[in-house]
């Protein structure tokens, strides 16, 4: 795009007030509203900071997750169980693991 000499531009970009550094990050994760997930591994990360507003350029492997856990339940059914039953966070995640079922885990917590 630029056929400029990598100094001279961070020269230009310090004049203008625009500073740059690199973070070293090893997984970038990002939640969103709906509960599911970007994550970005094997990043690279730099911090832009225009005269005092800062912002981050990450590019990497990217994928997406739903707002399922890796053991298939949503923490909304962790809460559902313990509401329901009274149980701790670990008893209804061992009845969610056990059972397989929110129904199930809920009738056996009960």
């Amino acid at each position: 795009m630029f056929n400029m000499d990598p100094k001279k531009m961070e020269a230009m970009m310090r004049q203008m007030g625009i500073n740059q550094k690199n973070i070293d990050a090893e997984r970038v994760v990002i939640e969103q509203s709906s509960g599911s997930k970007i994550i970005i591994d094997n990043p690279s990360v730099v911090e832009i900071n225009m005269k005092g507003n800062k912002s981050f350029q990450i590019s990497g492997d990217i994928s997406e997750s739903d707002e399922q856990s890796e053991t298939g339940f949503t923490e909304e059914d962790i809460t559902t169980v313990i509401e329901k039953t009274g149980a701790s966070e670990e008893e209804a995640r061992k009845a969610l693991e056990k059972t397989g079922d929110l129904a199930e885990a809920i009738m056996e917590l009960s």
